[in-house]
């Protein structure tokens, strides 16, 4: 069960966009993938066609439950995403506080997804440090930071390397690596940060994503950019770096058969 943590320093950088379609990227080959949400936003879930007005999600419940996974909603084919749902300021400050206080919270919340066997679990998380950040980096597999090309992200990068996300390495298995979300060759200073990051963090740097109308189009319309412009550039952009990911983690991308039996009941 690989687990993999989609985090940056800064919002605004595309995380939960590049959450979600790398979700669907590595379910389109076959894999069964579940994308969790620890934003207090709750936008993840509207990425995969959850309705606005549809406010389930596991959070509210989740000091009161031992188990989280009968909180997973069935997305179609091999997806599957647990929402953060709608929670009360109190609800969520007492999930907070279990998650500092607790380092078996989230093992216990999480042990049935975490343990079904083949499943690809891919976390998006608020921007900058979080409790939940922190407790479930020592579970992760790999940490996937987006950037944007800018000079704002590019300030943002001691930040990382001194490891003030989470106050320790980021990762101590399969490692840390970034994505430069958002390139546009068509800007001088875009170019510039994008191949100043090239050089600066080399194969830590598994992708660039160029600036492409359709991501924000497809998000309109609650779709993954590869049914909603399967021939854009950052459909390309965004296959390559899910191959990159499952070869770092030896992912078996399956076979392409749809499986949606997850668990009983989902």
């Amino acid at each position: 069960m690989p687990l993999i943590c989609v985090c940056s320093p800064k919002g605004g950088v595309g995380k939960t966009t590049l959450t979600a379609n790398l979700a669907y990227a590595l379910s389109r080959a076959g894999s069964k993938v579940l994308a969790i949400d620890f934003d207090v936003q709750n936008a993840l879930r509207l990425h995969f066609g959850v309705p606005l007005s549809d406010t389930r999600g596991f959070v509210a419940k989740a000091t009161e439950n031992a188990d989280w996974s009968p909180f997973v909603l069935t997305t179609g084919g091999n997806l599957f995403v647990l929402p953060y749902g709608e929670a009360t300021e109190s609800q969520r400050v007492a999930f907070d506080e279990r998650l500092t206080q607790d380092e078996h919270f989230l093992t216990r919340g999480l042990s049935t997804l975490l343990n079904y066997p083949g499943l690809v679990v891919i976390a998006d998380f608020p921007p900058g440090p979080s409790p939940a950040l922190k407790a479930i980096s020592r579970l992760a597999d790999l940490h996937l930071i987006p950037l944007m090309a800018d000079t704002a992200s590019l300030s943002l990068l001691p930040y990382i390397e001194n490891h003030r996300l989470t106050g320790e390495e980021l990762n101590q298995k399969a490692g840390h690596y970034f994505v430069v979300n958002q390139s546009d060759n068509r800007r001088q200073i875009s170019r510039d940060v994008t191949g100043f990051m090239e050089q600066r963090l080399g194969d830590r740097l598994l992708g660039v994503i160029h600036r492409d109308e359709s991501v924000v189009e497809a998000n309109a319309s609650q779709q993954s950019i590869f049914d909603f412009s399967p021939v854009s550039a950052a459909a390309f952009d965004i296959e390559l770096i899910s191959k990159k990911i499952a070869g770092i983690l030896g992912v078996n991308v399956g076979d392409g058969v749809v499986h949606n039996d997850l668990r009983p009941g989902f």
